[in-house]
């Protein structure tokens, strides 16, 4: 008899608060669909509990606190504080952890990087349930540049990699560039594991937000959370470049989402203090799912000028709904869009104001990136999740 297939959503679950989710959270929720989609009630769930126990988790009641997750991202704006622990408190007790019983020959998944930094908890977990573990490795980026990161953010990844080389029996990493930085610590582990690469699926499209939800005038988007990697300040200082050179209905909009992150002391100072940004740039800390698909829709372009990413899943989205990407020309980025956006050194200041002056306006670059987006084939999570049940089933064997 075959062991049980085990989805750890300890991510969700610490996330009960918030209204809107990270992407990490987005491809958690994935998986669970994905997942229960392939093997119904044979899927077991499991989380290390806010509470701090491990165990499985009721499948009906994760159905709803699933639904109920779904239904406030699409609804629900960013930006209000999070909802208090006395609220969600119900959601909590709902799903307190059950002691496992253990089924041999089980496989034990994992999409998120939640307590790997806890090597014992998780070889405690693998015993307890007697599985073989499967692990998705999203990025090795506060490791290969730690001037990214928050405060001993290498130290914290180096041991969830460490984690991972050490105890996953087969890996899933969601692009060749994450699978590329991968391979030298499975080395140094002396440990030959399956690597396989799943580029992350694009999502389906909301009800629509209402019509007013974006601007009348055009306007570029940038999505991700404020933090240094994502390179904010280039595209500030292009638009205060364009604000003091150009005049007023000669310069586009920029919308900029995503929540504040850590080390942008500089790009919060320009959003709040820089007078030539008023009214051509605006922050939005988070939005709901119907809304950021009518900005993404609208948008004469994404930009993305960012310095690493372990994939890129705005550019698969933006391209998803016939948005075009500017974007910086990283092999993670070319994974995820192709060769249809266009790629530009994440520094090379005066190319950019080009490109986007370019599709601000309609011209050549916007035109011919158009046509190419005519071709150009999404990931899908379906795809994704086939290659994820093929790691599945091998280690069920």
């Amino acid at each position: 008899m075959e062991g049980d297939v085990i989805l750890d959503l300890s991510r969700l679950v610490s996330r009960a608060r918030h209204h809107t989710p990270s992407g990490v959270d987005r491809v958690e929720m994935a998986y669970a669909r994905g997942l229960h989609a392939r093997f119904g009630d044979r899927l077991r769930f499991a989380a290390v509990h806010p509470f701090g126990l491990y165990g499985r988790l009721p499948n009906e009641k994760v159905l709803r606190f699933l639904d109920m997750l779904e239904r406030r991202w699409e609804a629900e704006e960013g930006g209000a504080e999070p909802r208090s622990l006395f609220e969600i408190l119900p959601s909590l007790l709902g799903l307190l952890p059950e002691r496992p019983r253990a089924s041999p020959g089980s496989v034990y998944v994992q999409a998120s990087p939640h307590h790997l930094t806890r090597p014992a908890l998780v070889r405690r977990i693998l015993e307890r349930e007697q599985a073989r573990f499967l692990c998705l490795v999203h990025d090795l980026i506060p490791i290969e540049y730690p001037e990214y990161a928050r405060p001993n953010g290498a130290d914290l990844h180096k041991r969830r990699i460490e984690t991972i080389a050490a105890l996953a029996d087969s890996i899933i990493v969601n692009s060749g560039a994450t699978g590329d930085s991968l391979r030298p610590w499975l080395e140094r582990a002396g440990r030959n594991v399956e690597v396989r690469i799943a580029l992350l699926g694009t999502h389906g499209d909301p009800v629509p937000a209402p019509p007013d939800a974006a601007p009348g005038e055009p306007y570029f988007i940038c999505i991700g959370t404020i933090e240094p990697r994502k390179n904010h300040l280039l595209l500030l200082n292009l638009w205060r470049a364009m604000a003091d050179k150009l005049p007023g209905d000669a310069i586009p909009r920029l919308i900029i989402v995503g929540r504040r992150g850590w080390e942008n002391e500089q790009v919060i100072d320009m959003l709040e203090r820089c007078t030539a940004l008023r009214g051509h740039v605006e922050e939005l800390n988070g939005c709901s799912d119907q809304r950021m698909q009518t900005l993404l829709r609208g948008a004469r372009a994404l930009l993305l000028p960012s310095f690493a990413e372990g994939y890129g899943m705005p550019v698969a989205e933006a391209l998803l709904v016939g948005t075009p990407v500017i974007c910086s020309d990283l092999t993670a980025l070319r994974e995820a869009g192709g060769e249809v956006p266009d790629f530009l050194d994440p520094l090379d200041g005066p190319n950019w104001t080009a490109y986007i002056l370019d599709h601000f306006r309609g011209g050549p670059l916007h035109l011919a990136q158009k046509q190419r987006l005519a071709q150009w084939r999404p990931p899908s999570w379906e795809d994704h999740i086939a290659i994820v049940c093929d790691a599945i089933d091998e280690l069920r064997l």
